[in-house]
């Protein structure tokens, strides 16, 4: 990972995958693990192989080095094991995204394959955050089987309380990996829970011997990030974008019935202006994107 940000000034990741999933009529999420069950199901293995290659083939075409996560997003040790769905869902669905990158041959050399968790509760209601030491031990079972599953990297998405965000750096640099720690912000530029980024990616670099490899925005209109009046020393390590199509309040799109998104050129300017004035190399999608966000990257 440091070596792919050191040589590239611009890396792709993929749009909106589960968003994508949810309003497919042939497709039904799983009420506790959401898409990861998806790859035991020809069907639904099917669906999930179409959106990834839909992003890969993006990159694919001008060479651009790519980023794709497992669907693990929500197969922490208590939902896994509620569910009673096999228990190393993690690793099948690592070796799942391991099949779909070895079937893009000499390009597959320039796709990364990460392990998504997300926190414990509601990723929008960081009053149900977990403590530094609840966080570490809960999330520690996860970032342990993605590590022996083979990932290249693993990211925390969607974590809105700075405690629980801590406790997850400290169990994910245990395993060795390089990690990434991403947040979801509101229109303010601030965590959900009301820290400023810069405090926050101070708070957990200083309480690990092994520093994430940088810090990622999640799920949030990359309008939200306010970056003309943050402090300069915040690009310095926020790495990575990934911007919902709609400039909505997160209240606004959760459980939305229709998709929300505004013009694919307004937010594709909006993330290349992250890149181009403020250095942020890994852009995605989140709620509402799909290929043509990406693309539109790509072409301007």
């Amino acid at each position: 990972m440091i070596k792919l940000l050191e040589e590239n000034d611009l890396i792709l990741m993929e749009g909106a995958v589960n968003e994508r999933l949810r309003r497919s009529d042939d497709i039904e999420l799983h009420p506790v693990l959401v898409s990861a069950p998806l790859i035991y199901d020809v069907n639904g293995g099917r669906k999930l192989s179409e959106i990834y290659n839909s992003y890969i083939e993006v990159a694919k075409d001008t060479d651009f080095p790519f980023l794709m996560c497992a669907p693990t997003w929500r197969t922490n040790y208590l939902r896994v094991t509620e569910s009673g769905i096999n228990r190393n869902i993690n690793i099948d669905a690592v070796n799942f995204m391991k099949e779909i990158r070895k079937s893009h041959g000499t390009f597959s050399h320039k796709i990364k394959i990460g392990g998504i968790i997300g926190c414990k509760n509601d990723c929008y209601k960081p009053e149900e955050g977990l403590s530094k030491k609840e966080s570490e031990s809960f999330h520690s079972w996860q970032a342990d089987q993605l590590a022996e599953a083979g990932v290249d990297f693993i990211i925390a998405e969607t974590i809105p309380n700075i405690n629980e965000a801590s406790g997850m750096a400290k169990s994910f640099e245990k395993t060795g990996l390089p990690y990434i720690i991403g947040f979801v912000i509101s229109r303010d530029g601030l965590i959900l829970d009301g820290t400023k980024l810069i405090d926050a990616i101070s708070i957990i670099d200083e309480g690990v011997t092994n520093q994430p490899v940088g810090y990622f925005i999640v799920c949030s209109h990359p309008s939200f990030l306010c970056a003309e009046i943050q402090p300069q020393g915040l690009f310095n390590r926020l790495i990575g974008y990934l911007g919902n199509a709609s400039s909505l309040d997160h209240c606004e799109l959760d459980g939305a019935e229709t998709l929300k998104t505004d013009s694919v050129s307004d937010w594709g300017e909006q993330m290349l202006k992250l890149n181009r004035l403020f250095g942020i190399k890994i852009l995605g999608g989140c709620c509402g994107t799909n290929v043509e966000h990406i693309r539109y990257l790509i072409e301007n």
